[in-house]
């Protein structure tokens, strides 16, 4: 990319500067609310000069990973949350034209058209895409599981809301992530549509799930994401974790960043709702 802007017309420059400028004055922090594409700067491994506690000084754009306070994820306890009824979970989904993207670092399903939304707290998020993190980011008691699959859901001014759903290895295989098998399996490039994808197969449940408001598990770690944990475990086969982490670039494997410090943010717990037999 550097070799090419160095090509680039002086005055072309300055026209894509200024727009740039423009844009993000337009629409605030726009850009950081992204998440990267493809990005192989960063690495998973902690012993890596480009591990999880160096993110913040590859890039100026990324200190937000070393000197945030609220970055994400976190041990999540029933204890320390306060519980609270926030209601279901308010979600309304819908088939919608997909592709399989292979960013290096995890698979993700990228929506093409109208998947539905998410309502939270009267604000409505789109749902844009979808991926999955081996082992899981989240912990709850300090425990981590073996798959986090994470929704994520912007409004047209960029803010973003995720979910994130847990699972433990089992003999059964998970139906959603088995209806996509084929195509990740045939995957070649970075990128191939495949059609209709409906995320209502993903089984989310909203009875119960921890709320607090975190950041991005990947650079630029942005923070000011409202994140849902779903405690209640869904069951993934050893089979469907081979896939996913064959499927990556050597060294993303294992792709879930190491729990971050609370720092005494408030974390919510909606409980399961008590059901009364007369």
């Amino acid at each position: 990319m550097g070799l090419a802007r160095r090509h680039l017309h002086h005055a072309t420059v300055g026209a894509l500067l200024a727009a740039a400028l423009l844009l993000s004055a337009a629409v605030p922090g726009a850009m950081a609310q992204e998440e990267i594409e493809g990005e192989h700067e960063f690495s998973y491994d902690p012993d890596a000069e480009n591990g999880p506690d160096g993110w913040g000084e590859i890039k100026p754009e990324w200190a937000t990973c070393s000197d945030g306070r609220w970055q994400s994820p976190i041990d999540l306890y029933h204890h320390r949350a306060i519980r609270r009824d926030l209601g279901y979970l308010n979600y309304s989904y819908k088939p919608a034209e997909a592709s399989i993207v292979n960013r290096g670092h995890d698979i993700m399903v990228q929506f093409k058209g109208d998947a539905g939304s998410l309502v939270i707290d009267g604000t409505v998020y789109h749902l844009k895409q979808l991926h999955w993190h081996t082992p899981t980011e989240h912990a709850l008691k300090g425990h981590r599981f073996a798959m986090e699959l994470h929704m994520v859901h912007q409004t047209p001014e960029k803010k973003t809301a995720v979910v994130g759903i847990l699972y433990r290895v089992s003999n059964l295989a998970d139906p959603f992530l088995k209806s996509l098998q084929p195509a990740i399996e045939r995957l070649r490039g970075r990128e191939e549509p495949i059609g209709k994808v409906n995320p209502n197969h993903v089984g989310l449940t909203g009875s119960s799930y921890f709320r607090f408001t975190g950041s991005l598990t990947t650079p630029p770690c942005t923070e000011g994401i409202i994140w849902t944990v779903i405690p209640t475990l869904r069951l993934v086969a050893s089979d469907q974790l081979d896939l996913l982490r064959e499927a990556v670039d050597d060294g993303f494997e294992m792709n879930a960043r190491p729990l971050q410090e609370v720092n005494h943010r408030t974390i919510w717990f909606r409980p399961q709702p008590h059901v009364s037999v007369e």
